[in-house]
């Protein structure tokens, strides 16, 4: 699984290590979690590339995309990719509002969601995905930026 913990113990002083530490089990816990609910791991793998792909952190993307387990979820880690069913546009168009413009969601787009038949648990599930993987393109965004700083 893609991790920042190398790039982040390199570049934290001693006291913030934890972060590292911190990010790598939020990371098992929204991409790999025990109980996955209506999203498998192949899904969610998907989804994380996806939302790499959108904040432009392409080699991030490859990372998640290597992780996707079936063959149907692959679609699903290219923005702009076409929707298997309406149930599946509905969910996509959510993460990619929750992924870019997280402010910009409103109660309508949780509305939508419930009416396509998504699960509150699963919802909450797709706000931690979107959530985690926007940390974690930004974390990376900004190691990068450090290391070009210092060169």
């Amino acid at each position: 699984m893609p991790t920042v913990n190398n790039a982040l113990r390199l570049q934290l002083p001693d006291a913030r290590a934890s972060i590292a530490q911190l990010t790598e089990q939020a990371q098992r816990a929204v991409l790999m979690p025990m109980d996955p609910g209506g999203w498998s791991h192949s899904f969610r793998c998907a989804v994380a590339a996806r939302i790499a792909v959108l904040h432009g952190e392409e080699g991030l993307a490859v990372q998640y995309r290597d992780l996707v387990t079936d063959s149907g979820d692959l679609d699903l880690a290219a923005p702009g990719s076409a929707a298997r069913n309406a149930h599946e546009r509905t969910i996509l168009a959510f993460i990619d509002l929750m992924a870019m413009s997280p402010r910009e969601v409103a109660a309508g787009d949780v509305d939508q969601l419930v009416e396509a038949g998504v699960k509150e648990a699963d919802i909450v599930r797709l706000c931690e995905l979107a959530a985690y993987l926007s940390y974690h393109c930004r974390v990376v965004a900004g190691l990068a930026l450090m290391q070009e700083a210092s060169a």
